[in-house]
């Protein structure tokens, strides 16, 4: 079998989806945790960060678990739109954004508490509402360090392989990624496929990071 580019289409499409959702995602949540007294902050933020420790395995089982045929949330999900989420390109965008989220709530933890307190006070003190303060002063003064999460996250979901496997399988030309076509172009000794494959992702990862650096140097 030839090298395809649909792998590589598939990893740059479901890393471009997860990294909107953990988006929007860490954005919510950082906000909350910086600025709400919750209780048991301490558990809710290790429970954030456990998709960075946990083996990709137990990642793509416990996405089976929940979103599996035998679970309430699949059967749900099964009747409305008449197929299972196993093994399907919204399977591969759900693992993504489990395992890239931590890094991208880490990055906008950071801005957010980055911002001098002082100007949020006067600004509320001018009048203006929490949401004017999020969208005009703090996520404006946090763009940096949303930049460094934005590409963390997309960087991360671009080599997602173990949960991946798990979740959504490896379908040539439906749910194959860049790394799982990796892995079985090794096993099935298409090595110049692999070589491919493996400087494809060096390479956009390499400019990802440099860009992520140049960001984090200007800051």
């Amino acid at each position: 079998m030839g090298f395809s580019w649909h792998p590589v289409q598939l990893t740059i499409f479901v890393s471009a989806c997860a990294t909107m959702i953990t988006f929007f995602i860490g954005l919510i949540a950082a906000y909350i945790m910086v600025k709400k007294n919750i209780k048991g902050k301490a558990i809710i933020e290790t429970l954030f960060f456990l998709p960075l420790v946990l083996p990709p395995t137990v990642i793509g089982f416990l996405l089976i678990v929940i979103f599996g045929n035998n679970s309430t949330i699949g059967q749900v999900i099964e009747k409305i739109f008449g197929q299972s989420l196993l093994f399907t390109v919204p399977a591969a965008i759900i693992a993504s954004v489990v395992v890239s989220f931590p890094l991208m709530y880490q990055s906008i933890k950071t801005g957010f508490l980055s911002v001098n307190p002082n100007i949020i006070e006067a600004a509320r003190d001018l009048g203006a509402t929490n949401q004017q303060i999020l969208l005009k002063i703090i996520i404006p003064l946090s763009n940096k360090s949303i930049i460094t999460g934005i590409i963390l996250s997309f960087t991360r979901s671009f080599g997602e392989f173990g949960a991946t496997l798990m979740f959504a399988g490896n379908i040539p030309g439906k749910t194959q990624t860049i790394s799982t076509a990796i892995f079985f172009a090794i096993e099935s000794g298409q090595s110049v496929n692999a070589w491919y494959y493996v400087g494809i992702s060096i390479l956009f990862s390499f400019i990802l990071l440099f860009i992520s650096n140049r960001v984090k140097v200007k800051q």
